[in-house]
């Protein structure tokens, strides 16, 4: 069985895939974000879940790395983690109301063998209208600042969008059934991956 490598430091993506049988080991690429640019939001995702894979793969000799990236598309751009409190503020009083698209690259590397495998998963976000003073109360929790979008499903951000068409998976962070396609494509069955029942 090929040793997984996750190559991120979000705790949501850790926690699917553990929860989809998987036990990886956490490296954390170092990339530097700002560094790398393309020309649209599903290309720019993309490219970062590939630095990222890339670079952890380049100091192993073997083992599967996943690299991921998410960010969310509105109106043709591209939105991360916000910068600041009150960018997250302006974020959502954007964003409630709308239709977004919540895109994640996602790379898989071979480390033995350097083949690589690589798509991006799209998921629709249809965002409820909080309040001026929800929208307050929610970055005062500091949810919005750690993760791309400015939002999660599985925590308080939650109570604010009407619903998605796509994986849920994928808005957290990591998509169970394209990680498993890539899989595929490297000639590895996701079942093979699946630890032990205890």
């Amino acid at each position: 069985m090929s040793e997984i490598v996750l190559a991120s430091a979000s705790p949501a993506r850790l926690a699917v895939l553990r929860g989809a049988g998987l036990d990886p080991k956490v490296v954390v690429s170092g990339v530097d974000e700002e560094a790398i640019s393309a020309d649209t939001p599903a290309e720019l995702c993309l490219a970062l879940a590939r630095a990222k894979a890339a670079a952890v793969a380049g100091g192993l000799t073997g083992g599967l790395v996943i690299g991921c990236d998410s960010v969310l598309e509105l109106g043709g751009r591209a939105y991360g983690k916000p910068a600041s409190a009150d960018d997250a503020i302006a974020r959502w009083r954007m964003m409630r109301g709308r239709t977004g698209r919540l895109l994640t690259g996602h790379c898989v590397i071979d480390a033995a063998t350097g083949r690589e495998a690589a798509r991006v998963a799209s998921t629709v976000v249809r965002f409820g209208r909080p309040s001026d003073e929800e929208i307050a109360a929610y970055v005062a929790t500091g949810e919005p600042l750690r993760v791309a979008g400015a939002f999660t499903l599985d925590g308080f951000g939650g109570w604010f969008v009407e619903g998605i068409d796509g994986d849920h998976g994928n808005v957290l962070g990591i998509s169970l059934p394209l990680l498993r396609e890539l899989f595929a494509e490297l000639g590895v069955p996701v079942t093979a991956l699946w630890r032990p029942p205890s």
